[in-house]
């Protein structure tokens, strides 16, 4: 487990750029899987991206009892 720097502006700062890094996957170096890793570090410190983290846990909750 690879932990998240302690200073909230260090966590911003990487989620943005890696959001930002992901917009731009199309380049070579980058890729698409950096948008949701960049929102989830993001969903540490920003309200509204932590709402929507939770209701994605909670779909995917009850996808998986259904079966």
């Amino acid at each position: 487990m690879i932990k998240l720097p302690r200073s909230q502006l260090l966590r911003m700062g990487l989620g943005g750029l890696l959001v930002v890094g992901g917009i731009l996957g199309f380049l070579p170096v980058l890729g698409f899987w950096m948008i949701p890793l960049g929102l989830l570090i993001l969903s540490h410190d920003l309200p509204m991206v932590r709402r929507w983290r939770r209701k994605l846990a909670v779909r995917f909750g009850q996808r998986g009892r259904k079966k």
